[in-house]
């Protein structure tokens, strides 16, 4: 019998079974179950144990089977394996603990809204509030479903984030604590049976994270192109492409009322054109400034009747009179809102546009060497995003409490599997069908690294990305940075030019030589670890700082 059938028997024998329930009434359930309290303007406040306010990459798990294991990069450090046997014990014990829940609660989405590849996905968990996660999150089932590639592959997500696993039932089978002892959480995806599991984990995130890591496993093979981006539109039908870790900016950049939003997230590029994978976002809450992030803000603190509103609020400071305080990190510093497209003022209703024609790599440098922005050719852009430098930022997985230094692949290596040639080939042949331009941009520190210099404020970044985005920056001189291999603008409206290039910004011109060398030192030694035997060209190779 397959996953989905065993589920599927599983549910016609309860009694107590919400399936596809209305909008309001998933409000209604997760206020009436006490998942979610309601917030002084109708925002719906949750807060989950410790170990789940992040992330948890040493519990992601893949099923390594012999028919999909050739397809995977077991070399990536977040591409964990797990054992087939080992699997189909969290999947029994998923199965046979939902079957003893008082309610259960069952969605029926899609990820992506361009129908020709529309993924259905079945989401079954004893929580309210995970199901209106996924209607937040996911996208309603189109009409026209037959039409997808994956029509016949719908995917099976069982969530159960407030149960713990048997330690002694899964020892030598999951990873070890500090205890000795096995992890009581995991999140495991079988990519050939097409299930996955979120079991222990209460950080909604999991949740859209496993389904981001089977989109981008699945779409290569269909001829299409997942990228871990944000993606807009101007009036004029320029599209966008915004590429970056959490933490970065792409939300916060992509959410500009001149421009029309078709995600914040995840993305797919196909032979005609891109289009969002989700239908809501999930924004980092830290410190949001009503001013700077306005599209945001009024996305969550718009007041209204709870049962209409449904935007989510994860582990912010609540007080007592209802209302939230966004700079108080003692939770965590990852505090996040997840919210519908449909509240922003300005977005692209279908999510579907066509080829982009700027792309932005966004880095948050915490060593304080990169430009605002610079330029890249297409050998330096294929060689940025194959290594995918940025500073994992606070709070946006366990255990990271500032910032460090990280190079994660095509800005998104937790959630892509597939080998490195795959995403690397693709990318490049669109950008060079499609004639894209590619910048970097740095949204992390500037005169000094992180303790000594200043965050980038988001008014420079967004007058920076405007200017690349409007053709302005394709017009003005550029120098070569002989330490980095890209290349930076002399000039740009409303920019003092000494910001332009960071070197300017620091006081001691020394100890900016040094630390840029540092991190160039770091640049060749992680390429040479990560791509040392993947066949690079040279051209590319070539354009790696340290080189």
């Amino acid at each position: 019998m397959s996953k989905r059938a065993v589920v599927d028997e599983m549910l016609a024998a309860r009694k107590r079974v919400a399936e596809n329930p209305e909008r309001r009434e998933m409000i209604k359930m997760a206020v009436d179950n006490r998942e979610v309290i309601v917030a002084a303007n109708g925002a719906l406040a949750t807060w989950t144990p410790p170990e789940s306010t992040g992330r948890s990459p040493k519990d992601t798990l893949i099923v390594k089977r012999t028919s999909s294991e050739a397809n995977i990069d077991w070399d990536s450090p977040n591409n964990i394996p797990v054992s087939e046997d080992t699997f189909e014990m969290l999947f029994a014990d998923a199965v046979a603990v939902l079957s003893e829940k008082n309610d259960l609660y069952v969605t029926d989405r899609v990820l992506g809204a361009d129908s020709a590849y529309a993924l259905p996905v079945k989401m079954v968990s004893d929580k309210a509030l995970i199901a209106l996660f996924t209607d937040n999150m996911f996208r309603p089932l189109p009409a026209d479903i037959e039409k997808s590639v994956f029509s016949d592959k719908e995917f099976t997500l069982l969530a159960l984030p407030y149960d713990k696993l048997d330690r002694d039932r899964y020892q030598g089978r999951l990873r070890n604590l500090a205890d000795g002892k096995a992890s009581d959480l995991a999140v495991v995806i079988d990519l050939d049976q097409r299930v996955g599991i979120v079991y222990g984990s209460a950080y909604c995130g999991s949740v859209k994270k496993l389904m981001f890591s089977v989109m981008n496993y699945m779409l290569p093979e269909a001829g299409i192109l997942p990228l871990h981006c944000s993606a807009n539109e101007g009036p004029d039908g320029h599209v966008a492409l915004l590429l970056g870790l959490s933490g970065t900016g792409k939300t916060t950049l992509s959410a500009d009322p001149e421009r029309a939003l078709l995600g914040d997230d995840e993305h797919g590029w196909s032979d005609t054109g891109v289009a969002n994978f989700e239908n809501g976002c999930y924004a980092k809450m830290i410190n949001i400034d009503a001013e700077k992030e306005p599209e945001i803000y009024k996305a969550i603190m718009h007041e209204g009747d709870y049962l209409n509103h449904g935007s989510i609020v994860e582990n912010a400071m609540l007080y007592p009179d209802g209302h939230f305080d966004f700079d108080d990190e003692r939770l965590t510093p990852n505090s996040r809102g997840s919210y519908l497209l449909s509240e922003l003022t300005n977005i692209k209703l279908s999510s579907v546009a066509g080829h982009p024609q700027t792309i932005l790599f966004l880095t948050a440098d915490a060593n304080g060497v990169l430009p605002p922005i610079s330029k890249l050719n297409p050998a330096q852009a294929m060689l940025w995003f194959l290594m995918g430098y940025t500073s994992k930022l606070a709070g946006t997985e366990t255990g990271i409490t500032e910032p460090v230094t990280t190079f994660s692949r095509f800005f998104g290596e937790p959630f892509m599997p597939c080998n490195p040639d795959v995403y690397a080939g693709m990318l490049g042949s669109r950008m060079e069908t499609y004639k894209s331009e590619v910048f970097l941009v740095n949204t992390g520190w500037s005169g000094g690294p992180f303790g000594e210099g200043k965050r980038m404020d988001i008014k420079l970044t967004r007058a920076l990305v405007k200017a690349a985005m409007n053709g302005e920056l394709s017009k003005v001189n550029y120098i070569d940075d002989p330490v980095f291999h890209v290349m930076i603008p002399q000039s740009c409206t409303g920019v003092e030019a000494k910001i332009l290039n960071p070197r300017d910004t620091w006081q001691d011109s020394a100890a900016y030589d040094l630390r840029a060398q540092k991190l160039a030192g770091e640049f060749k030694a992680h390429f040479e670890k990560a791509y040392g035997n993947k066949n690079i060209a040279a051209d590319i190779a070539a354009q790696c700082p340290g080189c």
